[in-house]
């Protein structure tokens, strides 16, 4: 320990803090939700695309959109829809995606605001788009997808 407060220049409280972080649980270490102008993964500057694909990259975040689609959801409801999702990561995920104003809460459970099924709506031909390269390139088809998709297709 002497050698780790003699050779760096983090002050104590700097290195107590970080200590401490490590020996939280994570649900305790809680990052803020990315923001545009704000360093996010892939960009110091915070760029708006790059902090929507944090935001979207963040574990269930796409899978929520998903499972939204055109209509609501309670919590139980989705956490059943996205079989293996903990209660604290679907909270988390709710809380970030209210933030961004892409989900609200209304009494009838969560629902994807004019935002969210704007998103969603580039999101549908990506996720066509991926589902042909998988084919093509890994000779990759997940079960019961193209029949989603189509559901997806004929709702537009």
């Amino acid at each position: 320990m002497w050698f780790l407060l003699t050779n760096t220049k983090m002050s104590l409280s700097g290195l107590q803090a970080k200590l401490a972080l490590k020996l939280l649980p994570r649900h305790l270490c809680k990052m803020s939700s990315p923001k545009p102008g704000k360093k996010v993964r892939g960009s110091s500057s915070g760029s708006p695309l790059n902090a929507l694909f944090d935001l979207l990259g963040q574990r269930w975040a796409l899978g929520i959109l998903w499972h939204l689609g055109d209509s609501s959801s309670t919590f139980r409801e989705l956490q059943n829809r996205c079989a293996g999702i903990s209660p604290s990561v679907l909270n988390n995920r709710l809380k970030d995606l209210r933030n961004a104003e892409i989900v609200a809460r209304t009494l009838n459970g969560y629902v994807l605001t004019d935002r969210g099924k704007d998103l969603r709506s580039f999101i549908v031909p990506l996720t066509n788009w991926s589902a042909t390269w998988s084919k093509e390139v890994y000779g990759y088809e997940r079960p019961g997808m193209s029949e989603r998709l189509q559901q997806e297709q004929s709702k537009s």
